[in-house]
């Protein structure tokens, strides 16, 4: 609390400066200059966290100034002198923004989290000076009527539609009470998501079981040693530390032949949000449904959900159902036979239990390790991350004749992080890429790809992107190098791939330029990429034994591709349930007025939901749909719309060669280049000169 009245001391200082003051500060604030840094990287060494509050205050004034020029020219409005001239505007802003949100995700701290919190309102309310700006939305309204008639481009045409799109959802066509309404609610969104969002990382990070070495039944060395590390780290000599991060939890949860501890270990995980303590969520999640729900309704929607679907490829809650429908009755069935297969397997070791969330990882790896013959950690020293990096790289280069090449002069953040140039098949620079894989207490849970710069070509001003991936992997420990499981690697093309999408954009405007597409379509070229990882021919391009260097063996390989639907069940009812909970929240017509749990526990019985299970995301901790203002709410099915067109997409490269280059540009061209200057559908029928068949995804997992 002292640091929070800190900085909020701090914003009314700063605002009673003098002009001497400010322009002394301003000089020696880095976000006031020019960089002269390597392809003009944050200078992140020469950037405090006293440099944000003033930067971003003088950006939102800036931006203001810019905007008011635009909505009050007396010349009649064009393209140029409202459109353009709106995506070259806040400059200033865009930097410390950039910066500052990324490293609230990546590198946190106290202070940065107080600025946010501080900072996250105003910027709501900057938001909305633009947006419900009559005189602006007049302007871009006139050129939305007369667009027919103004020879524009394909992306000019779908920006002065996005535009207009965005004004009329902002509220710009409200009356001025209702527009005074519509600050408020989003205010309070800002202010409720943030702290969401907080809580969940106290939650994280607070938790934690301390063990002696009669506890560790079961554990692989590995993973006995980075809990040794953790407990010396949090000053626990002698002792053994595990906690609720992923690559804890899940190694943890699977070897360990301590039920007790695992029960232990899992419960701290799915309850993160909801111990009734200070970092409690249940009440900020319904506080923010119900604020969404007043939102969508002063626009004229039903449901928060009708409101954020009309601008998605899916674009109503039934056609959101209809989907996870289809795929629902063979997931739960599947995982019912999975779950009775670990109940056998448990009665025959002399446990007549019934299975639980805390047994379902333990006992998925003894029946693959049965029944497949395959072991997780036959895998993993052939999944060294270093190998696992460079198989990324190694498949955008047969695909688009990308090279990555790692340099030492280009500022980061921290030490974790990995910086590289990329050029294309011309040897053309085209992005900076920015990697950061390892697990610490500052950085968020999961993993992500944002940018720190889009790509733009404005006037014949090129601008190349700064992209960066983040993850939480377990770090080297001692002389044993960071080795993944099959499901982390996945998750490392995942991101890739969603890194290829900003690296490759090939547009005008930053504002649909790169991921800047609807979000159940943005998961896709993300998730196309994950389809190369097993494939035994890539297999022979980068996974090589961390202490030998032998290429896996053919063996293994077939392993892997024997078990590849098993535990499908299990792996789609968890995505799925959590899918329909935030459908859930986001389809009520009236105000919750039941306490999180009974909402949550109503719609898991609604689905028919088994104990053995529990949804990916609970309430407590579902940062997609809680942690921002919109973020992935109404919308964390996204990913299994995505998955129909990447399975179907996939295909092409089943059937043309798995790295064959004439699909591989189509793919370029259609998609990664194309960022949001086409209709979603649009560019997916470019490409595979269809629409995707629903089918592939039910073969993939094993339901047809």
């Amino acid at each position: 609390m002292r640091k929070l009245l800190f900085v909020l001391a701090g914003g009314v200082l700063f605002s009673c400066q003098t002009q001497s003051e400010n322009t002394e500060m301003q000089t020696e604030n880095p976000f006031y200059k020019e960089w002269d840094t390597p392809y003009e990287v944050p200078p992140f060494e020469l950037i405090k966290d006293e440099h944000y509050t003033q930067a971003f205050e003088d950006g939102m004034a800036e931006q203001i100034a810019e905007v008011e020029a635009i909505a009050n020219n007396e010349e009649a409005p064009t393209f140029e002198n409202t459109i353009t001239a709106f995506e070259k505007s806040g400059d200033l802003l865009n930097k410390v923004s950039n910066v500052f949100f990324n490293l609230t995700s990546a590198h946190t701290n106290d202070s940065l989290q107080g600025i946010s919190r501080v900072i996250s309102p105003k910027l709501s309310a900057h938001g909305d000076n633009i947006f419900l700006n009559a005189n602006f939305y007049e302007r871009v309204k006139t050129l939305y009527d007369q667009r027919s008639e103004l020879d524009l481009t394909i992306e000019q045409n779908k920006l002065l539609e996005d535009y207009h799109t965005g004004f009329v959802r902002a509220g710009a066509a409200l009356s001025d009470e209702e527009k005074t309404k519509m600050r408020e609610l989003n205010e309070q969104l800002s202010s409720l998501s943030v702290a969401f969002g907080e809580n969940v990382l106290a939650e994280t990070n607070k938790f934690e079981m301390v063990l002696e070495e009669s506890d560790l039944d079961g554990l692989p060395e590995s993973l006995i040693n980075a809990g040794a590390d953790a407990a010396a780290e949090r000053g626990y000599e002698g002792k053994y530390v595990f906690t609720t991060h992923r690559p804890s939890l899940y190694p943890f949860i699977t070897y360990s032949t301590r039920r007790d501890l695992r029960e232990t270990l899992k419960k701290g995980y799915i309850n993160r949000g909801n111990n009734d303590d200070e970092n409690d969520n249940k009440d900020l999640a319904v506080q923010l449904a119900n604020v969404r729900l007043e939102k969508a309704k002063l626009l004229g929607y039903n449901t928060w959900a009708d409101y954020v679907l009309a601008e998605r490829m899916l674009d109503t809650p039934d056609k959101v159902y209809n989907l996870l429908d289809k795929v629902w009755p063979a997931a739960i069935e599947a995982a019912k036979n999975e779950r009775d297969m670990m109940k056998e397997m448990a009665v025959k070791e002399g446990f007549d239990i019934d299975i639980m969330p805390w047994d379902w990882w333990h006992y998925a790896e003894k029946i693959k390790i049965e029944k497949y013959n395959l072991d997780e950690n036959e895998i993993r020293p052939y999944l060294k991350v270093d190998n696992v990096i460079n198989g990324t790289f190694t498949l955008a280069n047969k695909l688009f004749g990308m090279t990555f090449e790692e340099q030492t002069d280009i500022p980061k953040y921290h030490e974790d992080v990995r910086a590289y140039t990329v050029k294309n098949e011309k040897g053309e620079l085209i992005g900076i890429y920015l990697s950061d894989w390892f697990y610490r207490g500052s950085k968020r849970g999961g993993a992500w790809m944002n940018t720190y710069r889009s790509q733009s070509n404005m006037d014949g001003n090129r601008i190349i992107p700064i992209v960066t991936n983040v993850g939480n992997f377990t770090k080297p420990s001692g002389d044993t190098p960071s080795l993944l499981s099959q499901g982390e690697a996945t998750t490392l093309f995942h991101e890739f791939g969603h890194a290829l999408h900003g690296l490759l954009s090939d547009c005008t405007y930053p504002s649909i330029s790169g991921t800047s597409t609807p979000r159940d379509f943005v998961e896709f070229p993300s998730q196309v990429m994950e389809n190369w990882v097993f494939e035994p021919k890539m297999l022979e391009l980068y996974a090589f034994h961390y202490e030998t260097g032998d290429v896996m063996p053919t063996d293994l390989v077939e392993k892997i591709k024997n078990a590849g639907q098993f535990n499908q069940g299990f792996g789609t009812v968890e995505y799925m349930a959590a899918s329909y909970l935030d459908m859930a929240y986001h389809t009520i017509s009236e105000p919750i007025t039941i306490g999180a749990d009974e909402f949550e526990e109503a719609e898991m019985n609604r689905i028919g939901m088994i104990d053995a299970i529990v949804p990916r995301y609970r309430t407590g901790y579902f940062s997609h749909a809680f942690s921002s203002p919109e973020g992935y709410s109404a919308g964390y099915y996204s990913y299994l719309n995505s998955e129909v067109m990447d399975a179907d997409a996939f295909g092409a490269f089943k059937e043309n060669g798995l790295f064959d280059k004439e699909t591989a540009n189509a793919y370029r061209e259609h998609i990664l280049s194309k960022g949001g200057t086409r209709d979603a559908m649009e560019m997916y029928v470019n490409f595979r000169g269809r629409e995707p068949k629903f089918e592939a995804i039910l073969e993939r997992r094993g339901f047809n």
